[in-house]
């Protein structure tokens, strides 16, 4: 039978006197030993000594009239220092606490939370597992304190009337003890219950703590992008700078200095520019007029019946798509003409070069259509497989027109043919053909063959009409330069300015080039480019490129001035102070700057007379125009 654990110092006093009660030999124990007596008793009434009995005299004498049967003892020998065995754990573990030793309160500790861990698991007084039935079955006393059955009642016989409970020394007897039919008791520490609350609650402090860290570290990642984003724009405002000053350098002492005075202004936030920087010179251009418009997008001028024509989308009407012709001549009356539902986004707009009574507009409603400027209505429209991007009229021929769709193809319609196109080729790719232009027929082609060039994201392409079927094939000078977003063509000198932005993603492959790095924020620039062409024959000559800032997401238009006897002056919209920028050709030397907009500018025209060249700009919200005198 395995030791009994006696846990109060009155209970090991009265078991140390019951061993002198039975004249146990001093010589076969040591004083240092931890030894506690079991007694056996008959079941005929008898009775024990008990603490109390034993701290006098005439209970010891008391106790050696009793009569005891058969006793035995049980001894386990430990020299040297008395010892408790505390056996714990079902993998049968033993840790000994010694209560002589020195290790001090923190083994005590220690032992003491090993105990309280395996409290409601085994028998106080043998340190033996309890069972669910049998003689060691679960059972309590009245005060609740639980005991293994068999030690209990040992316990009771051998204190008799004075039996108390192990642990507390409440009275109790044979009669009170009561099986539990339970199979498991498990205590709950008081002290780690608190305990785990407190690391509870910790966490949960640390937690809220945790969220309020998080997102004031994503307010600092917010506003590290944010500066990063104003050093980009800072750098490629440097860049640009730095070309504008270089143009500045390369121009005439005079000019040079005007220029730097209208660049001081409108970098103090002024939006009027100087309209021209030298008195007669026949390169500048004034400012006649600024008109007011609502959600206009694309222009055209007819200078000699001083009419203009502008395609709008009124947000008053629900959006509705609408034709606007403006007079000229104060006080500039104007009429819409209402399109059909099916149109849609009008994406391309021309009057006719040769006839100003008509006009030719593409739609995003798979329309290209012929409206008569007379009678303000739509005379003629051809039904296209794809939503149109552009268009343009036959610069030799009045009846011809040309369509560039959404898929890539261009398509050619005869207006004395109103039923199908007279000819429709598929292009290198399936990207929209955002610009077509007619160029002037050549004698070193045959006679009724018609070219046309087009500009796609992938650069500029010519196509021949009217003779042999031939794909059409890209100009070797125009590609491998960015995202082609702008064509301009000047049918009186045949010079053409392709405008490029830098390619970020085409293809699935990224295409690096070296000063065009846009921009993080969509719609505020990039740098991009301009390059000069000049056909020559069948064959275009490259004669000059300059960097400029462009539009990250827009399609921008752009115009090229003839001028005769002198260098053609390229106009195309400045994205950084809004205004219209004037480049003399090949050099793209920057010649006048001309009032700011508010807005961006989405659209330029420049059209003559035989005495006078007009220049229009457009944005969202306003038409500016300007005129000179030609020589």
């Amino acid at each position: 039978m395995a030791e009994p654990y006696i846990t109060d110092e009155q209970d090991y006093e009265a078991m140390q006197s019951l061993e002198i009660g039975l004249e146990l030999s001093e010589s076969e124990y040591s004083e240092d030993e931890d030894f506690i007596p079991v007694v056996e008793l008959d079941s005929s009434p008898s009775f024990l000594l008990n603490s109390d009995l034993a701290t006098t005299a005439a209970d010891a004498a008391a106790a050696e009239n009793l009569n005891f049967h058969e006793e035995e003892v049980e001894v386990e020998e430990e020299r040297n220092k008395r010892r408790r065995v505390e056996k714990i754990g079902s993998g049968g573990d033993i840790y000994c606490r010694v209560e002589g030793d020195d290790a001090g309160g923190e083994s005590s500790q220690s032992s003491q939370r090993n105990r309280n861990e395996f409290d409601g698991l085994f028998c106080p007084i043998c340190l033996e597992a309890w069972t669910n039935e049998g003689n060691h079955h679960i059972c309590c006393l009245p005060c609740g304190h639980v005991f293994g059955l068999s030690c209990i009642e040992k316990w009771l016989r051998q204190r008799g009337r004075l039996a108390k409970c192990p642990q507390c020394n409440r009275k109790g007897t044979l009669k009170d003890v009561r099986k539990l039919f339970v199979p498991r008791i498990a205590v709950v520490d008081e002290e780690s219950q608190k305990r785990i609350r407190f690391l509870e609650e910790k966490c949960a402090s640390l937690g809220k703590k945790d969220v309020v860290l998080c997102k004031k570290e994503s307010e600092w990642k917010r506003r590290e992008a944010a500066l990063q984003l104003e050093v980009q724009k800072c750098k490629e405002r440097t860049i640009y700078l730095e070309h504008l000053l270089g143009d500045l350098q390369s121009r005439p002492s005079g000019l040079a200095t005007a220029d730097r005075g209208s660049q001081g202004q409108h970098e103090f936030g002024n939006s009027i520019y100087t309209d021209f920087y030298g008195q007669g010179s026949s390169s500048c251009f004034k400012l006649q007029g600024e008109l007011q418009v609502d959600g206009a997008r694309l222009f055209d001028v007819d200078a000699s019946g001083k009419i203009l024509l502008l395609a709008r989308r009124v947000p008053m009407m629900g959006g509705s798509h609408v034709l606007t012709k403006m007079s000229l001549i104060p006080p500039h009356e104007s009429e819409d003409i209402f399109l059909s539902p099916g149109t849609k986004i009008i994406k391309d707009l021309h009057i006719s070069p040769t006839n100003g009574r008509l006009a030719l507009f593409a739609s995003l409603g798979k329309k290209l259509s012929v409206l008569s400027m007379e009678s303000n209505n739509v005379i003629l429209s051809y039904d296209l497989p794809a939503a149109a991007w552009s268009c343009s009229w036959d610069l030799n021929c009045s009846h011809y027109v040309y369509a560039g769709l959404q898929n890539g193809s261009l398509m050619v319609f005869d207006m004395r043919m109103t039923g199908s196109p007279v000819e429709s080729r598929l292009g290198h790719t399936n990207n929209p053909i955002h610009t077509v232009q007619s160029l002037q027929h050549i004698s070193t082609l045959p006679s009724g063959v018609k070219t046309v060039v087009s500009a796609s994201s992938i650069g500029m392409c010519q196509w021949n009409f009217g003779g042999e079927e031939e794909r059409p094939f890209l100009i070797p000078e125009t590609t491998n330069q960015g995202v082609c977003i702008s064509l301009s063509y000047c049918a009186s000198s045949d010079d053409i300015v392709v405008s490029y932005r830098p390619r970020v993603e085409m293809s699935n492959e990224v295409v690096s080039q070296p000063l065009l790095t846009p921009s993080p924020a969509t719609g505020q620039g990039v740098l991009g480019s301009h390059l000069h062409l000049k056909r020559v024959g069948s064959n275009y000559e490259r004669l000059g490129v300059a960097c400029s800032t462009v539009s990250d997401i827009r399609l921008p238009k752009s115009s090229i001035i003839y001028r005769q006897n002198q260098k053609p002056l390229f106009a195309t919209g400045d994205e950084v102070s809004c205004g219209l920028i004037l480049r003399e050709l090949p050099s793209f030397t920057v010649t006048q700057r001309l009032r700011s907009h508010q807005h961006f500018i989405h659209d330029v025209k420049y059209t003559s007379t035989h005495s006078q060249g007009l220049l229009g700009c457009l944005s969202e919200d306003t038409v500016q125009l300007f005129s000179t005198k030609l020589s």
